[in-house]
């Protein structure tokens, strides 16, 4: 278990450094001097120029950029924004709890309705319980975020006003962002959740189980589902990823704070220093929780933790979570 877990962290490493690479190579790739560009706005010297060529860093070699960049975002520091002069850290510090909290929300949505969907889907096969929950899930696949943001606006906010439209706060102003964050997300979560229900519904332990007496709640919700749940968490974390990205069309529609929000400003300011730190906490964060989801393949299946336990384990790589 403990080598499971050493060789999964160890396997970031290079991840993490490579993502560093591609945002780093961010400010490098912009056609033009990026200099010019930030400053492209207002009346600037050659003067003021250097002077910021020279706070980026920009008059060194790439190589030693690159050390510096490194190290820096190692220990927390990813600049100062060119447009407010505050530390990109305590910018993306100030939105990222707003995004966070929106993201883990559709998470939940797309979890709670992909699932049930599937399960039921897979349970009634072949009835209209099946049909149904597999439209849901088309229209969750087929419709655009944004208009479907749109559409909830103005049914829930400007016809019945039963949640607001725009804003952030409470959890009123949770509930439309969320709901149109996660239905994208839970209906890929259902249609996966169904084929896997189905394939483990023929194995032979659950006809076992039901040769035995349990009744048919017990069998889904102890035997099946478990087993069947350990491709879906795979789609966890690729699902997160995505609804980090999302957010920023949520947090633009619905005109939520949020990291989103911070991007596109910067984007639209021409802001570099902040728009490599938001890239960058993202990507980080999506390897995370990536990491995360490979370590609860242990618990979920005991088989990795057998197969980590041999000397197998430490050649490399380490396929003991394809076992």
């Amino acid at each position: 278990m403990y080598a499971y877990i050493g060789q999964r962290a160890a396997a970031t490493i290079p991840v993490l450094l490579g993502v560093s690479l591609l945002v780093f190579s961010m400010l490098q790739l912009v056609p033009g001097d990026p200099v010019r560009l930030m400053l492209s706005e207002f009346q600037s010297t050659p003067d003021q120029m250097a002077r910021l060529r020279s706070q980026l860093h920009l008059d060194e070699p790439l190589p030693i950029q690159f050390g510096r960049f490194v190290w820096n975002a190692s220990h927390g520091d990813l600049g100062a924004s060119i447009r407010t002069r505050r530390p990109v850290t305590t910018e993306i510090m100030d939105n990222l709890p707003a995004t966070l909290q929106l993201a883990v929300a559709g998470l939940l949505v797309a979890t709670l309705l992909g699932v049930t969907l599937g399960i039921v889907a897979a349970v009634r096969q072949r009835s209209w319980v099946e049909v149904a929950s597999m439209l849901v899930a088309l229209l969750g696949v087929s419709m655009p975020s944004f208009w479907l943001g749109l559409l909830l606006i103005f049914g829930f906010s400007l016809h019945w006003r039963l949640f607001p439209a725009t804003g952030g706060g409470d959890l009123q102003h949770l509930v439309l962002p969320a709901v149109t964050l996660g239905l994208g997300a839970s209906a890929i979560l259902a249609r996966l959740t169904r084929s896997s229900m189905l394939e483990v519904l023929r194995q032979e332990y659950v006809t076992t189980a039901r040769a035995k007496g349990l009744r048919e709640f017990a069998v889904i919700g102890r035997h099946a589902l478990k087993n069947a749940l350990i491709p879906v968490v795979t789609i966890f974390g690729l699902q997160f990823g995505q609804l980090l990205a999302g957010t920023v069309v949520i947090e633009t529609v619905f005109s939520r704070p949020g990291i989103g929000r911070l991007i596109v400003d910067a984007i639209l300011n021409k802001d570099f220093p902040v728009i490599q730190g938001v890239v960058l906490v993202v990507a980080v964060s999506y390897v995370l929780v990536n990491l995360l989801v490979d370590l609860a393949y242990a618990v979920l299946d005991p088989r990795i933790r057998y197969a980590c336990a041999s000397a197998r384990c430490w050649d490399w790589p380490c396929w003991c979570s394809w076992e």
